[in-house]
């Protein structure tokens, strides 16, 4: 975006989109206050908790921490890119767009990514055609066979290579395009004397992204050739590793309430054409951190329904870590008997599919330890006791842990206060699970602390927003965390709330950093906004003080000489004099 579009029409689109207006017209809104709310779009609630602050053309939500700018919003709610965003928004408010800046080597990417686009339209519409034909029997029987009707190979564009050498790369040169274009898309093999088709006598599944571009194909195998699915390999159009199979698809479903996630493009196809909405595919690779933040975006959680195989099950596994580290929440599909998606629709129908209840991914590992340990035997029971007590350490929601307590007691003969003596919480605490006590209540010290310097230099940031702080008075280093100081030295650079979330869009964290903290501005902080800093700053000084003095202390125990012992006292003492003048201040 920066460096094609000028900053300066960015900011003046900022300016001009009224957030209210935009926002109303998908969500209604009520206001209290300064700020409008209404319910999240971005995921299920009865009570608001989604906000609209006029004031600096953000949003935010309270619950499921979804935030940014008044393009980002048409962003997510149209699932488009930020720029096709930026204009549906530009038109809307008649503001013309800008000339692009001149960048020789841009305007030359963007024609080369056009005619590869176009170039992998046209081999589209060349294989779903051939399909049809003589020449592609032996595909369209394959599809046939495998249960699915014309028009679901209609709704997927399914096509057929054929057994030629060149079809396509003959096809498409008496189009126009050249042989370094068709290898460069990975459509044809280039050699210094010939070209030929990379795909020949095979099923073809275009692979089409979330705003309709042909990207690449996959290519099943009709005979023995090998391998058995060939795809598209990475080209300045498509990289596997960030897309996901059937997109385009999943755009158009509106409150979707899981995706999908299946091993194969057949499965997708097969369990599409029984009823089944919502259903994608990775492409050719294992699950990557890229595409996890891409169905993320579609949502508000993911069924992994993978082959039901040994390979399948490690990959679930796997998938579950990924998700878990990108925080999208996901659950497993199991089915029975080694079977995979398509097979089990097929054989037991949708009603049984539709009937399978997700698992967590808690009750998974230990159905996956439960395989691997014999509990017939009293060293297999063991091991696999030990195994759950190392998974449900983890679980933090009392009731869940219970229920899995209960399971792993009647499946192994072992006492429950004995599983609680393995999973390492004592008596004490596991009563407390039972009768909780509010969070800040049973907390550590030092982790009340933290979160209370995070709180505070949270409103310093929101504070330091509004433009009302004297010059000089809060610097980035202010800030301990990373995050919040990047934050802060766009602010110390003149750069607005909407304009720094939009630069932030890469990273959800980043965003979601910036976002709830701007949603914490009121017309009292900011009338009082130079008062209520002094005090943040005071308090962000003492929680350094009392970690610096904690820091001494404990180095103390291991100090080697007296002489040490007495400079750590000294400056435990000089630090402590520090701190009681900044208290008495407060007070």
């Amino acid at each position: 975006m920066a460096g094609r579009i000028p900053s300066a029409w960015f900011d003046e689109l900022y300016a001009r989109a009224d957030i209210v207006s935009v926002v109303s017209s998908y969500v209604p809104l009520r206001k209290d206050g300064r700020r409008y709310w209404g319910l999240c779009p971005f995921h299920n609630e009865k009570t608001p908790s989604f906000s609209v602050s006029a004031d600096l053309n953000l949003y935010y939500c309270f619950g499921c921490k979804a935030g940014g700018n008044v393009v980002q919003f048409v962003m997510e709610m149209e699932r488009v890119s930020y720029v096709e965003a930026a204009k549906l928004l530009a038109d809307r408010i008649h503001l013309p767009l800008p000339e692009i800046q001149e960048d020789p080597d841009y305007e030359k990417r963007r024609s080369q990514r056009e005619r590869l686009l176009n170039a992998n339209r046209e081999a589209a519409r060349f294989y779903h055609d051939r399909l049809w034909t003589p020449e592609g029997k032996a595909v369209l029987d394959y599809l046939h066979r495998r249960g699915l009707d014309d028009g679901i190979i209609r709704r997927f564009g399914l096509g057929a290579s054929g057994e030629k050498w060149d079809d396509l790369t003959s096809f498409l040169q008496e189009k126009g395009y050249t042989q370094e274009e068709l290898g460069l898309a990975g459509l044809s093999v280039v050699k210094p004397d010939s070209a030929f088709d990379m795909f020949r006598a095979r099923a073809m599944f275009p692979i089409v992204d979330q705003y309709g571009n042909v990207l690449g194909f996959g290519g099943r195998a009709m005979g023995d050739a090998k391998p058995k699915y060939l795809n598209t390999s990475d080209t300045p159009v498509f990289n596997k590793r960030k897309g996901v199979y059937a997109i385009n698809l999943l755009r158009k479903v509106r409150d979707l309430k899981r995706v999908l996630l299946v091993e194969g493009y057949m499965d997708v196809v097969a369990i599409s054409q029984a009823g089944v909405m919502g259903a994608v595919a990775t492409l050719g690779t294992s699950l990557t951190n890229e595409q996890a933040r891409l169905l993320k975006r579609y949502a508000p959680e993911v069924h992994l329904a993978y082959d039901g195989d040994e390979a399948g099950q490690h990959a679930i596994e796997r998938g579950l870590d990924i998700f878990q580290a990108e925080g999208v929440p996901a659950k497993v599909l199991y089915f029975p008997d080694g079977l995979d998606p398509d097979e089990f629709i097929r054989q037991r129908g949708l009603d049984a599919f539709l009937a399978i209840k997700p698992m967590s991914p808690t009750a998974f590992r230990m159905q996956r330890l439960r395989r691997k340990n014999d509990l017939e035997t009293q060293e297999g029971r063991t091991e696999y006791a030990k195994g759950c007590a190392a998974l449900l350490k983890k679980v933090a929601d009392p009731v869940d842990l219970e229920n899995y307590l209960e399971l792993l007691s009647v499946q192994t003969g072992f006492s429950r206060d004995v599983l609680i003596a393995q999973i390492g919480q004592s008596a004490k605490q596991q009563e407390n699970a039972h009768n909780p006590t509010p969070q800040r209540e049973t907390i550590s010290a030092k982790r009340a602390r933290e979160a209370e310097g995070y709180r505070t230099e949270q409103t310093l940031l929101s504070l330091l927003a509004t433009g009302k702080l004297p010059q000089g008075m809060v610097r980035a280093e202010d800030f301990s965390g990373e995050t919040f100081r990047r934050i802060a030295q766009r602010l110390l650079q003149g750069d607005t709330p909407p304009a720094i979330v939009s630069d932030l869009d890469e990273s959800e964290a980043l965003r979601q950093a910036a976002a709830e903290a701007f949603s914490l501005l009121t017309e009292t902080e900011k009338e009082n906004a130079a008062s209520i800093a002094a005090d943040c700053l005071r308090n962000i000084r003492i929680l350094r003080l009392q970690q610096e003095i904690q820091k001494i202390t404990d180095l103390m125990k291991s100090a080697e000489t007296p002489e040490m012992r007495t400079e750590a006292l000294r400056e435990v003492s000089s630090l402590s004099k520090e701190l009681a003048q900044l208290k008495q201040q407060g007070r």
